[in-house]
């Protein structure tokens, strides 16, 4: 079960937030690929469910997401990730639920890419109200593959790793104020696969076509992405 607070904030006031005292020290920073997928009649969309292939670094992962409840950017769901080969989509050897691993597995040969996220994730882990809290920056951008479509990227994510809920509100208050003024965090119930599908639906009100065929996935090592600027 992955419980989440989602916070977005505006590019001028980045380098506010690398101010606070509590990420002044350097996070580790990863470069994240990930590609989502659907049914060409939107199976997971209609069910809120997310389903991607990420490129970690080297490792390349498996993610199922379920629908969960969200609200004021609080989201609690379901989460299933782990090693994969691109382009295997295991589900049955991922997914402990077996009616659900069953569905998709029955699912799997039509499903198809429909958008990506490129991005770089910066985290920390703090302690903070009887909690442990994994802070994520992450910035980079949302495409839809063989169009110009493409939107920035820019949000925090505080995730529970350990201890009671409400540390993740209260550390986020924290956050808001540093040394050089207050920042905006903005709680957001958008997930990532939403921003995704509603662009990759602007692709297909623009120029209506079928969904690519699935292939598997490769990824070139890439030069270090644009990123917004840290101030």
């Amino acid at each position: 079960m992955e419980t989440e607070l989602k916070l977005s904030l505006s590019a001028d006031e980045l380098a506010r937030l690398l101010a606070h005292p509590l990420l002044t020290q350097a996070g580790n920073t990863q470069r994240l690929l990930n590609t989502y997928f659907d049914t060409p009649d939107l199976a997971f969309q209609q069910r809120r469910m997310a389903v991607r292939e990420r490129l970690a670094g080297e490792q390349w992962l498996l993610t199922v997401k379920t629908a969960g409840q969200s609200h004021n950017g609080l989201s609690r769901r379901q989460e299933w990730e782990g090693p994969t080969t691109p382009g295997a989509l295991q589900f049955d050897k991922l997914v402990d639920d077996a009616a659900l691993a069953q569905n998709l597995m029955t699912l799997r040969p039509t499903l198809r890419a429909l958008f990506c996220t490129d991005f770089e994730r910066q985290r920390w882990v703090i302690a903070h109200g009887g909690a442990k809290i994994e802070v994520a920056l992450d910035q980079g951008h949302i495409h839809v593959p063989g169009t110009d479509l493409s939107e920035p990227l820019l949000e925090l994510e505080l995730e529970l790793l350990s201890g009671p809920e409400e540390a993740l509100m209260a550390l986020a208050d924290v956050l808001r104020q540093t040394p050089y003024g207050p920042v905006t965090l903005v709680p957001s119930d958008a997930s990532k696969a939403q921003r995704g599908m509603a662009l990759w639906s602007r692709s297909n009100q623009r120029a209506p076509q079928a969904l690519a065929p699935h292939t598997p996935l490769t990824v070139p090592k890439p030069d270090r992405p644009k990123t917004l600027p840290h101030g």
